[in-house]
């Protein structure tokens, strides 16, 4: 078992499972308040199709990297990677400044979506909240996969654990019972996020010194193969957890390090800054709707 390719996809199948248990947790809570427990069917088909497209679209990305030819496979493995740090930075900073605000905003769709009086409207918005978790998801699922190379199936045995634990939870969320501080919660998930982003970002930019794409910084910083090898024929667990986890090579180039430590500081630096407060949307009385 690679424990460290186990714990980096379960953490992102929690923390992306959980956001997107929330925001349905919250849509079936104010509808139950508000008297209409009859459209339940539809916010779960609008997610249930959400976790299956974004399911479809995991596995094409992952099959379409296998079949490239070299070097346009270290090349789209490089894309991918970046682009799943890219979503994931994104995903932090937008959950972020969104957090204080989102259920008064999802509340206030629910009433938009019961005003029009159409049995597609909640679908639609469950659908539509919770895709953007699942696309982040697999985009990122597929970044780590393809960084852990032979640990693949256990980042994604890891997500499918993590998501299971973020349905429990929103079961709990729906029913009041909410056991955990959901600010630190993604306070803390979202700091480790950073660092397996930065991890992405970094094993990225060795595809692209490989392949000569960046032509320079590509000697040796450093070489801790004889205290912290991350080879798996080493024997090293520490190291190969970290590697599966965070990207960490124990002889990395001078611009593969530099690149990492500058993102790592930069986002960090501005992920961690206090958050401003916003008004809060306001939401409105709800319509009958036809079932």
């Amino acid at each position: 078992m690679d424990v460290g390719a186990l714990s980096s996809g379960l953490l992102t199948g929690l923390r992306e499972g959980v956001e997107a248990a929330l925001i349905v947790a919250i849509i079936c809570a104010y509808l139950a308040r508000t008297g209409y427990r009859s459209q339940f069917g539809k916010v779960f088909a609008g997610a249930g199709s959400a976790i299956a497209l974004s399911a479809v679209l995991g596995v094409l990305l992952s099959w379409t990297v296998g079949e490239l030819p070299s070097p346009y496979e270290q090349l789209f493995e490089a894309f991918t990677l970046l682009a799943a740090a890219g979503v994931v930075t994104w995903m932090l900073f937008w959950m972020r400044r969104q957090a204080r605000n989102v259920k008064g905003e999802l509340q206030a769709a629910v009433d938009r979506a019961l005003h029009q009086r159409s049995v597609t409207a909640l679908a639609a918005l469950a659908f539509v909240a919770v895709i953007r978790e699942g696309i982040e998801t697999s985009l990122f699922l597929v970044g780590q996969a393809r960084s852990a190379e032979d640990g693949a199936i256990w980042v994604l045995f890891g997500a499918l654990i993590g998501l299971v634990v973020a349905a429990l939870l929103g079961v709990g969320f729906y029913h009041g019972s909410r056991r955990i501080n959901l600010a630190t919660f993604f306070r803390w998930t979202g700091v480790a996020l950073v660092l397996i982003a930065a991890g992405l970002v970094s094993s990225a930019v060795h595809e692209l010194i490989e392949i000569g794409v960046i032509p320079f910084g590509a000697m040796t910083l450093f070489d801790l193969s004889a205290v912290l090898p991350h080879e798996q024929d080493a024997g090293n667990f520490l190291g190969q957890f970290l590697r599966a986890l965070f990207g960490y090579t124990a002889t990395p180039e001078l611009t593969t390090f530099a690149v990492w430590l500058a993102y790592l500081v930069v986002v960090l630096t501005l992920f961690l800054r206090p958050v401003k407060a916003g008004p809060t949307p306001a939401a409105g009385s709800p319509a009958p709707v036809r079932s």
